[in-house]
């Protein structure tokens, strides 16, 4: 399971905290504790971020947490939602969206500009006079919420030309959470923020109805934060092969190039120019799967055996590799 860095909620905290608002029983709900937030190393479950979202808009009743121009009310993404799931393909959605979203009262500013080879989505968050790096985790929300829903209307992936973001670049944890939202690296220190896609893409017929709606409106925001079948990248392609293999043997350079239909030399070149390997992409499907284990409690002889270590030594190692704690400190 993909685990999200706790420094998303810290930045949620500070920048509604800096207007008045106290989202701590949003954090209980969530399970989520202060001291947790604190070390730099903890990611958490999608459960728990999606717990506190749901919990932060009930005490807000706020989609967007103060941060925008004007309260959103709950229902609000639902509203947008119904309007566009009767178009037949996603420029019918896009351009239905490039009409009605600039009146919305609430979010900065949304353009969507239809160039001639692609579709730019963009915020003018010059109009926010709250915007800052903290609150630019809305137009970041944003942006995912556009690239996620857009693949789920056309139930394909769709792989964005360049996703842009006007806040400095996060530490490396965090680009590496940038990248598993988008499927493709984020450039940092951008004017606005910004998503572009193909035009090709935009006869994508829509395969979604209002009754799926309702089922996907029900898990929301779940099913944005986890939805993994939309990720892009061939590090996205590459993790999911390497999920379904954890614990058994371990897929080789060559068993990944196969099922992906490249060379070895080709996959490798893929991945260096996405900022990884196949060795860290294993490294971080194993990371990510003994840290869930040892928060849900599990033992570390039976998380070493499960993953595949050939003794709980080699899994201590390697743990303490990956966080720079013992499992044991960590738990």
């Amino acid at each position: 399971m993909r685990m999200i860095p706790a420094s998303f909620i810290n930045r949620t905290l500070h920048a509604t905290e800096r207007r008045g608002l106290d989202l701590s029983p949003a954090l209980r709900v969530g399970g989520i504790t202060r001291h947790e937030l604190a070390d730099p190393h903890t990611r958490l479950t999608i459960e728990q971020v999606a717990d506190f979202m749901v919990a932060s808009w009930d005490l807000t009743d706020d989609e967007l947490l103060g941060m925008g121009l004007a309260p959103a009310p709950r229902g609000t993404f639902q509203l947008i939602c119904f309007a566009v799931i009767h178009c037949p393909d996603l420029e019918s959605v896009l351009r239905r969206l490039a009409g009605f979203l600039p009146v919305l009262p609430s979010s900065a500013p949304v353009t969507i500009d239809f160039l001639e080879d692609r579709v730019r989505i963009w915020f003018d968050t010059s109009e926010l006079p709250n915007f800052d790096e903290d609150a630019s985790l809305i137009s970041d929300f944003g942006l995912l919420i556009f690239h996620r829903f857009a693949a789920w209307l056309t139930g394909r992936r769709l792989e964005p030309l360049a996703v842009e973001l006007p806040h400095r670049s996060p530490n490396p944890i965090d680009i590496v959470a940038y990248h598993h939202m988008f499927g493709i690296p984020v450039s940092f220190n951008k004017p606005v923020p910004a998503l572009e896609i193909a035009l090709a893409d935009l006869s994508s017929p829509i395969l979604q109805t209002e009754a799926s709606l309702q089922d996907f409106l029900r898990q929301s925001p779940r099913n944005l934060l986890s939805v993994r079948d939309y990720d892009s990248g061939v590090e996205a392609r590459v993790r999911r092969i390497v999920e379904l293999t954890a614990g058994g043997r371990q897929a080789s350079a060559a068993d990944l190039s196969s099922a992906l239909a490249v060379s070895e030399p080709q996959l490798r070149r893929l991945l260096r120019q996405e900022g990884t390997s196949v060795n860290k992409v294993r490294d971080g499907v194993l990371r990510d799967a003994a840290i869930a284990a040892l928060d849900a409690g599990e033992s570390v002889d039976s998380i070493s055996m499960r993953l595949g270590f050939s003794e709980p030594s080699a899994f201590r190692r390697a743990f303490k590799r990956w966080t720079g704690q013992t499992p044991g400190s960590f738990r």
